[in-house]
């Protein structure tokens, strides 16, 4: 095999080497997501740990639709142990803060009592729930100590939360004003099933969640009977108010449906209406004027100039991995470069050593134009060529 011809494999075969060895450096692995419960925490030891489900039909035969629009991820449930006794965690992690205080808000009952642990946090007896960040735990105790909290505080500093902006949960539900409300009565809801578990009074048509609304709803005690706030959140005012009129308009054919021949009765289907911002307010119940009144107007919205695109700190999108790829697949197309230029120096020695008549000939039958530019005195130079010309 001549030279030449060996000259042109290694130049079909060197870009496949140098994408091939390229590959692995920009390859991103995927890795598994960490454990969400930790081997031990403030005296307590892991004893046994349930396999992780991902099927929000497993973790809640019941809820599963639900879960699924919060954005469920997967369940952890284990078992731990503290000088005889004993305690049951349930981790329920999902995509964002957000779902994560949904499903809180769903999960607490009307009797806990509030708790400060983690972001939110509630407990009645051995039974306590909270959630940080993207997580929501559940947590039973066999008997309740003075450390209790406390050890459930060091728990909720170790769990691997989402970072970004999926650790900042929906602002909606801080509109809510505390006066006279019953407490755990706030439900959230960013989609038409979460809608209809929490009791609104407007259907998931009229609500629009494709675009991009979300619900919070809140009881409160009123004169004469109880009263439900219900904020609906658009990304602008303009939206506000173009879902606003049809919630109004569908309100009104739905009572003179029911009240022909006459004006619409104050009854528990009667609403009342409020736009601040992109925020709608809808009171709903047996309540007065005056009530009405005062719980439309205690919802103001406060515009704030802030930066709300969805980030992660990852690899995927972080410009220093990026560069150090960069830097990496320099390193190794240089080295490769090195090895083949070395490599094909030594082939052609090699070659012109065991094939010296193929080589030298092919070296020679090359033609090499020269020109010679000092001539004898007085002659001109002209072009000579070695070779056939």
């Amino acid at each position: 095999m001549s030279v030449t011809r060996i000259a042109a494999i290694l130049r079909l075969f060197l870009p496949l080497a140098f994408v091939a060895a390229a590959l692995p450096v920009l390859a991103t692995p995927q890795a598994a997501a960490p454990a969400v419960l930790p081997e031990n925490f403030g005296g307590w030891q892991l004893a046994t740990r349930e396999p992780a489900v991902s099927d929000p039909k497993i973790a809640d035969p019941a809820e599963a639709p639900l879960l699924t629009e919060y954005g469920f991820q997967g369940l952890e449930a284990a078992d731990y142990e503290q000088n005889g006794r004993h305690l049951k965690l349930k981790a329920l992690r999902f995509h964002d803060a957000t779902g994560a205080l949904g499903a809180f808000l769903y999960y607490r009952q009307p009797q806990m009592n509030d708790e400060t642990i983690g972001d939110l946090a509630s407990s009645n007896n051995e039974h306590v729930i909270f959630y940080r960040a993207n997580i929501v735990v559940q947590a039973v105790f066999d008997k309740l100590t003075a450390m209790s909290a406390a050890q459930l505080r060091e728990l909720a500093s170790m769990l691997p939360v989402a970072g970004g902006s999926d650790a900042k949960a929906a602002d909606l539900p801080n509109y809510l004003s505390h006066t006279g409300q019953i407490a755990n009565s706030t439900r959230y809801a960013e989609g038409p099933v979460g809608l209809d578990r929490i009791g609104a009074p407007v259907k998931a048509d009229l609500v629009d969640f494709a675009s991009g609304a979300e619900v919070v709803l809140s009881k409160y005690e009123a004169d004469p009977g109880d009263a439900t706030v219900t904020l609906i959140e658009y990304p602008t005012p303009q939206l506000a108010t173009d879902h606003l009129k049809r919630i109004e308009d569908a309100h009104k054919m739905a009572n003179a449906q029911q009240n022909p021949n006459g004006p619409a009765l104050i009854n528990l289907e009667q609403i009342y209406t409020r736009r601040t911002g992109p925020i709608v307010i809808i009171v709903s119940g047996l309540v007065t004027p005056n009530a009405v009144g005062k719980l439309l107007h205690s919802v103001n919205y406060d515009a704030e100039v802030t930066w709300n695109e969805r980030w992660t700190f990852s690899k995927n999108n972080n410009l220093g991995y990026l560069m150090l790829n960069i830097f990496a697949l320099a390193a190794v197309l240089m080295v490769l470069a090195l090895v083949f230029g070395v490599g094909f120096g030594f082939l052609r020695v090699f070659a012109s050593r065991m094939f010296p008549k193929h080589v030298r000939s092919a070296a020679e039958g090359q033609e090499f134009i020269s020109l010679h530019l000092d001539g004898p005195s007085g002659e001109t130079p002209k072009n000579d060529a070695s070779g056939s010309r």
